[in-house]
C-alpha cells in the first residue's frame, strides 16, 4: 500500500476574519525543531511497532485521508494491518506559524521495493487549555513517488511566519468538478490549500505571512494514478 499517493490529511480550523494583534504583542517563541522531532518520531514509531499504528497513533481525530477522495483517516486506518515493511522518511524543511501551533514538515521517503519519494506532513498541537502543553498530531500528510532521491541537506532548513501586521484568510473558488479546502493556523499566519480533481489530481500549497503578505513556501503537485 502506498503510503503517500493514497494519504491526504486534513482539517485545521478555518478563520473567517484576519489575525490582529494588539500593541505590544509578544508572541510564545515559535519552534520549528519541535515539528522535526514529531516527524523524527512519527517515523521511528512506524518502524518499531508498524506503519499503520503509527498512523493511527499520530493522527488528529478529524483528519481525513485521500483514496483518492476524501475519506475520514481513522476510520480507514481503523484495524489496518501493517506492511510487513515500513516506509521510511527524513525530513528536510520544517515552517511554523508565528504562534508556534501548527507547523509543516517535508522531505524524502523511501519505499521498501527501492522507489523514491517525497513527503509533506501539516501539523498541529493539540491543547486542552491554553495551560496544557499539547501533543503534536498531523492533520496531513501526504506526497507522491519520485525518479530519484531527494539528497538530505546539511542541516534542515527552517522558517517561522512573521507576527507583524495582520494576516488575512483570503477566499479562492475550486476549479469546476474539483474539491477544495483552505487550512488556517490560529492566528492566520500559515495557510495551506489542498485541490483535489475528479481524476484524482491535486495540489497542496503552503503560505507564510511575512508581515505585509504571504509568500508561498511550498507548492506539491501530484498527478492523476
Amino acid at each position: 500500500m502506498k503510503r503517500f499517493a493514497v494519504i491526504l490529511l486534513v482539517s485545521l480550523s478555518a478563520c473567517a476574519g484576519g489575525a490582529s494583534r494588539p500593541e505590544g504583542f509578544q508572541p510564545k517563541l515559535a519552534n520549528p525543531s519541535a515539528i522535526i522531532a514529531a516527524e523524527i518520531a512519527f517515523n521511528r514509531l512506524a518502524q518499531e511497532k508498524g506503519q499503520w499504528t503509527a498512523f493511527r497513533e499520530t493522527a488528529a481525530k478529524e483528519a481525513v485521508m485521500f483514496l483518492p477522495q476524501p475519506t475520514l483517516a481513522q476510520d480507514w486506518l481503523k484495524g489496518k494491518a501493517n506492511p510487513p515493511v515500513s516506509v521510511k522518511w527524513q525530513p528536510h524543511k520544517a515552517f511554523m506559524s508565528c504562534d508556534g501551533k501548527t507547523g509543516v514538515t517535508t522531505g524524502a521517503a523511501q519505499w521498501p521495493n527501492g522507489r523514491n519519494g517525497y513527503f509533506t506532513t501539516i501539523w498541529q498541537l493539540m491543547q486542552r487549555n491554553p495551560q496544557d502543553a499539547g501533543e503534536w498530531q498531523w492533520v496531513l500528510d501526504h506526497g507522491d513517488f519520485i525518479e530519484s532521491g531527494r539528497p538530505a541537506p546539511e542541516m534542515i532548513e527552517t522558517r517561522v511566519a512573521s507576527c507583524k501586521g495582520r494576516a488575512p484568510a483570503e477566499l479562492v473558488a475550486p476549479p469546476e468538478g474539483a474539491k477544495m479546502k483552505a487550512g488556517y493556523s490560529r492566528d492566520q499566519s500559515l495557510s495551506y490549500t489542498w485541490v483535489v480533481l475528479p481524476d484524482g489530481a491535486r495540489t497542496l500549497e503552503v503560505k507564510l505571512w511575512n508581515g505585509t503578505g504571504s509568500d508561498t513556501v511550498l507548492l506539491d503537485k501530484v498527478a492523476a494514478e
